[in-house]
């Protein structure tokens, strides 16, 4: 039978399996570059690729776990990322391995939004920000284990194991899940949704246009971080293994931070300055650094300034969804899916971008302006929305 530390300890899990998956492409990408012969604007199609697949599949899959439950939802997303994940690795050139990242990224899509609605379940609106965070924590620990794990991993084996050994560790999950998680608390949803009024909600719109920042910053990380380190800033591998963890080292500790911050504003009774105090400061901080990184000619500063950016933008997730749970209660996995189907669609777009600029422009330091560009615009978003106002 599930407890709250069993669910977390799930959640956790869950999280940090997700973005292994996911960056094992990031760090696989100068070996999967050179045997393939890719460019830089076609390796950014395949970045980009997992993130439009995963846009386009959220939504449904967040309302399909409201209507079934987390459990059944994720044990069927699990079984599917993991499997495309293994196929990765048995890919045969450039249109082979855009597809297999599409179906990769719509077998994912509704992670996170199932996470949300299995902490709903368990967890008070004053202990979401911090249940959320170990999910973050998860996210934090796998991504940082990534890069010089992947690295290692290829040197001794090659790129192509490497994605056979993940898919399988997915399906171990799916065991555990299976025999340690119940549903519990909050009924499914079986109503229609009203999509009309949900379209037309301003206060959702301006959540997704605040998470479609959130994506679009967070999508560098995930997919260019160790080739700019590489080849935009000149580290040997040692180092761009090192320096491709540390951000989400620094992750880890800006999600256990918002989740704090966010839950003890909301204990003193101010969700407002709770959720929006808390996304407004961490964008603004991110945005000034990343031009910072622009700035800077020592690459060392860059990698530090860069740690410290993924700092201060990951301390926003936890009240970007915690808002999402705010506003949609019962709805809480299409709410999510919606605001995360924003952020997919700017992380698709933002692997694209930088790899267009780098191979026709030649310069790395354009993508971080118009970063923290967008970053603006999401401190606009965030200080229309109103945690107080429920969506549906």
């Amino acid at each position: 039978m599930s407890s709250r530390p069993k669910v977390l300890g799930l959640v956790f899990s869950l999280a940090a399996l997700t973005y292994m998956d996911r960056l094992l492409i990031s760090a696989a990408a100068p070996a999967i570059s050179a045997e393939f012969g890719l460019s830089p604007s076609r390796m950014a199609y395949i970045f980009s690729a997992f993130a439009l697949g995963y846009a386009i599949f959220e939504i449904p899959a967040g309302w399909w776990g409201d209507r079934i439950g987390a459990r059944r939802a994720l044990t069927r997303i699990v079984l599917c990322w993991s499997a495309f994940t293994a196929l990765t690795g048995a890919t045969l050139g450039f249109w082979s391995l855009l597809t297999i990242r599409f179906l990769f990224g719509g077998g994912e899509a509704g992670a996170f939004p199932n996470i949300a609605r299995a902490v709903a379940n368990w967890f008070s609106n004053r202990e979401q920000g911090r249940a959320m965070s170990a999910s973050f924590l998860g996210l934090a620990t796998g991504s940082s284990l990534t890069a010089p794990l992947v690295l290692y991993l290829i040197y001794r084996q090659g790129w192509r194991a490497v994605f056979f050994e993940a898919g399988a560790l997915g399906l171990l999950w799916i065991a555990a899940w299976l025999w340690l998680f119940e549903e519990r608390t909050i009924e499914p949803v079986h109503e229609d949704v009203p999509w009309k009024e949900l379209l037309r909600n301003k206060n959702l719109a301006c959540i997704c246009g605040m998470y479609f920042a959130y994506g679009y910053g967070l999508y560098f990380y995930v997919t260019w971080l160790p080739t700019y380190l590489l080849k935009g800033r000149g580290f040997s591998p040692a180092y761009t293994g090192f320096f491709s963890a540390l951000p989400w080292v620094a992750s880890a500790a800006g999600f256990l931070f918002g989740g704090w911050l966010t839950d003890r504003r909301a204990h003193a009774g101010n969700l407002k300055s709770a959720r929006i105090g808390v996304g407004m400061m961490g964008y603004a901080i991110s945005a000034m650094i990343l031009i910072a990184v622009a700035l800077t000619r020592d690459r060392m500063i860059a990698a530090v300034l860069l740690t410290c950016a993924a700092f201060f933008q990951m301390m926003t997730a936890s009240p970007a969804w915690a808002v999402c749970l705010d506003v949609g209660h019962r709805r809480a996995g299409l709410i999510t899916g919606c605001m995360n189907t924003a952020g997919n669609i700017g992380g698709a777009l933002a692997p694209l971008v930088m790899g267009y600029i780098v191979q026709y422009l030649g310069s790395w330091d354009y993508p971080f302006y118009l970063t923290a560009a967008v970053f603006g615009f999401g401190i606009w978003m965030w200080s229309s929305i109103d945690p107080h106002q429920r969506v549906i």
